[in-house]
């Protein structure tokens, strides 16, 4: 069931705080990458490239956590778990706004033929000191 996120976790999320996605390998091990993040209301959303890794693992299991970590005090943070539902970045728009949240400018090119997703999270579940 989704949940509503905390103001301290909203803050995180639109603030230029890197994430750090866990997502299940299909042999059970761990994986985790660090992410650019972006809301859309309770949902956390941020983008990949279709194949890579985790996107391989999202689709055969969509059960990830999520943690923010506040770039000015890293004992403000929070993590997130429940399930993702991906679709096409059609234009690579999304990806291009996170790339002026945390850079400033256009993204770099990606490899000719890659497919952009944007991963959308639903909360289930929220801990740490801004939940």
């Amino acid at each position: 069931m989704a949940m509503t996120l905390s103001p301290e976790t909203v803050a995180l999320l639109d603030g230029r705080n890197y994430a750090v996605l866990a997502t299940i390998n299909a042999d059970g091990s761990p994986h985790t990458s660090v992410m650019w993040v972006g809301r859309d209301g309770n949902d956390v959303l941020f983008s990949t490239v279709a194949g890579r890794r985790k996107h391989r693992n999202m689709e055969r299991d969509p059960r990830v956590s999520m943690s923010v970590i506040d770039s000015a005090d890293a004992e403000n943070y929070v993590e997130l778990r429940g399930q993702v539902s991906m679709t096409p970045d059609v234009g690579r728009r999304f990806d291009t706004q996170l790339s002026w949240k945390y850079d400033g400018r256009d993204p770099d090119p990606d490899k000719p033929g890659a497919v952009r997703v944007v991963v959308r999270l639903t909360v289930e579940h929220a801990a740490g000191r801004a939940a």
